[in-house]
């Protein structure tokens, strides 16, 4: 039944051309050099430290490690972080 739904999902992204981040509820990354981050799609933070930053998506988690990381910007579903960005993961 699973696949089914995803495969009318998908189907229906391609007819209507919608983008498939909103289709599937997966966040939508815009990240500018390794200093700025926006993030869309998330369902909250978890965590944050000047190094470290989790976020609850849909599906799993994001991880975002880094030096003098500052949330500049955060709303219902979207968050802008400054700072030196080393590494994102996606957590299962």
């Amino acid at each position: 039944m699973r696949r089914i739904s995803r495969k009318i999902r998908k189907l229906t992204a391609e007819i209507l051309d919608l983008p498939q981040d909103v289709v599937f509820d997966l966040p939508r990354m815009t990240m500018i050099g390794d200093r700025q981050l926006y993030i869309e799609n998330h369902r909250g933070v978890l965590h944050f430290t000047s190094d470290k930053l989790r976020l609850a998506l849909s599906k799993g988690e994001l991880e975002v490690t880094g030096n003098g990381l500052a949330i500049r910007a955060i709303w219902t579903e979207e968050v802008f972080i400054e700072g030196q960005i080393i590494q994102i993961q996606i957590l299962n």
